[in-house]
Order: C-alpha cells, then sequence, then structure tokens
C-alpha cells in the first residue's frame, strides 16, 4: 500500500523531509496559501493544495500519515481550528502524526540545560501558543502524535552568510546569551527516523549538539568567507525590531540524547562549524 504524508503548512523543513520520502515512493500531499508556492510544490513531485480553501476530507481519507508545520495564530492552531472534528474521526487511521514545536517551549533558563522532562515555561507570546498547541493535539483520542521541538532552524538560503557578505550583520552581544540550532537536513532525518519507529506519545528535541552565542555563529561565518568581522552591538542599545528582540529573551542549551538513543540518529552536523562550512560549499557550488 502507497504510504501518503499529508502535510499541512508545507515548508522548510517538510520540504526536506519530502526529499527523504518522495525517492523511496510516498505520496505527499503538502498545503500552501499561495497559487506560486502551489506551483513550486507541484514540480517537486509533491500534490499541492491551496488550504484555507481546499476540501481536505479526501486528502485526510487518503492520508496514513499527518505532518503539521503550520504555526500557532491569534485562534490557536490553525488546522485544529477548522479540522479537529475531522481529524478526530480518523484517528486511528494514521501510522505517525508529527507536530513541529519550537524549544521556546521552555522558556528562558539563564543559559542552563533542558531537555524533554524540562517543565514548560514559556516566555515569548509564541511560545506560550506552541504551548497550547501541543496540549491541544495531544487531547484528540488515538491520534499517534509525536512532539517535535525544534531549536534554531538553518539550512540552504537560511544562512548568515548574505547579510555577512552585504555587510548588514551584526555581532548582538548579550552576556551570557546562548542558543541552540539545528541544520535542517538533520531535521528531516529526525523525522524520518520517527516515522520508521513510531512511538505515539513522544516528545523529542531537535538540534546539535553545540549550543553557542549568536555572535560567535555570525563571526565564524565571517571567517569562512575571508571578511572583517562584523561589528559587535550591545544588546540593551541595539536597534531591533521586536521579533528579533524576543528571541534574546530566553538563553538555554538544549539536550539532544533522545533523537539519538531511541531512535539511532547520528546528526549530520553536530556542530555549526560544520554545518556552515557545508551550507558554503552547497551555496557557491563548489
Amino acid at each position: 500500500m502507497t504510504q501518503t504524508l499529508l502535510s499541512f503548512g508545507h515548508g522548510f523543513s517538510a520540504d526536506a523531509l519530502a526529499r527523504i520520502l518522495l525517492p523511496q515512493g510516498w505520496r505527499i500531499i503538502g498545503t500552501t496559501r499561495s497559487e506560486d508556492k502551489a506551483a513550486r510544490l507541484h514540480q517537486a513531485g509533491i500534490e499541492p493544495r491551496i488550504w484555507p480553501g481546499a476540501d481536505m476530507r479526501p486528502a485526510l481519507d487518503a492520508a496514513t500519515h499527518l505532518l503539521v508545520s503550520a504555526a500557532p495564530d491569534d485562534n490557536g492552531d490553525p488546522v485544529l481550528a477548522q479540522l479537529q472534528a475531522e481529524i478526530t474521526a480518523r484517528a486511528g487511521q494514521f501510522a505517525w502524526v508529527g507536530y513541529l514545536s519550537t524549544t521556546g517551549v521552555y522558556g528562558d533558563h539563564a543559559g542552563d540545560w533542558v531537555d524533554e522532562t524540562t517543565p514548560l515555561a514559556p516566555a515569548t507570546k509564541r511560545g506560550i501558543a506552541r504551548v497550547q498547541a501541543e496540549a491541544a493535539w495531544a487531547t484528540i483520542p488515538d491520534l499517534a502524535l509525536h512532539i517535535f521541538r525544534l531549536a534554531g532552524i538553518y539550512g540552504p538560503g537560511r544562512g548568515p552568510f548574505a547579510k555577512v557578505r552585504d555587510g548588514s550583520a551584526r555581532r548582538i552581544i548579550k552576556p551570557g546569551q546562548v542558543f541552540s540550532r539545528t541544520h535542517v537536513a538533520d531535521i528531516a532525518q529526525v523525522l524520518a527516523a520517527s516515522i520508521a519507529r513510531p512511538n505515539p506519545g513522544a516528545i523529542y528535541n531537535v538540534c546539535d549538539d553545540d549550543p553557542a552565542p549568536p555572535e560567535d555563529v555570525i563571526g565564524y561565518a565571517a571567517e569562512l568567507l575571508g571578511l572583517p568581522l562584523p561589528p559587535a552591538q550591545d544588546f540593551a542599545t541595539a536597534e531591533m525590531t521586536p521579533m528579533a528582540r524576543s528571541f534574546y529573551a530566553e538563553s538555554k542549551k538544549v539536550r539532544n540524547d533522545r533523537i539519538k538513543d531511541e531512535l539511532g540518529v547520528r546528526l549530520i552536523y553536530p556542530d555549526y562549524r560544520r554545518g556552515l562550512q557545508a551550507l558554503l560549499v552547497q551555496e557557491d557550488g563548489t
């Protein structure tokens, strides 16, 4: 039987997973809000659905697996807001359901370590919304739910090199600030490993082995490019958008032992240095 993944809010991470599953013969149906994105999905071998708008019942009927990447909005989780009854009615049909959350659910830990058992204490509106969305998905009976808490995502087209090259990069200095991050290829391999070894109710942190201050990452990108170190600016006085500033409200290091011990994952990019090296080669085509 053909395995069919229905991917809600099909984006960067879902694309990376699709590149693993499509060669294995999977059927993938992906939702998007735009006609342009729908055309791109079609070219990649993914069946697009413009949603909200499309009748999703036929896709839900066909699905053996669900992936939810759509972020919460002011009305909560957008998939459940429109389709909770339909999903609940089919809960037993899905072999695996993946919900992509964020390590922001843990809140601020002043640079200390967190793992999947750490109490949730989000410090931002986004983090609070994710906690609520996780809980809402967990209320659906008989749903084979797996929650993936993603650290800061980077990958092709989402790296620091463009800003370093054009001179707009800054090293924002906030003493004690540390972030975890993850390459999109590692997100994809974690999801694929979980699909192959379902464990309903499981929660996984998805991040690399090397939490680091953000200014170190920018500095290393400049070093790889052979360009001057971007200027340092104090966080307290730096001009930043409210969104950018909010990312500095939390400082923590995230443990990833569970993806290794339970899923047997061996990270492709276990630290940002190797990740950026590979990204530069890929972006330059050399």
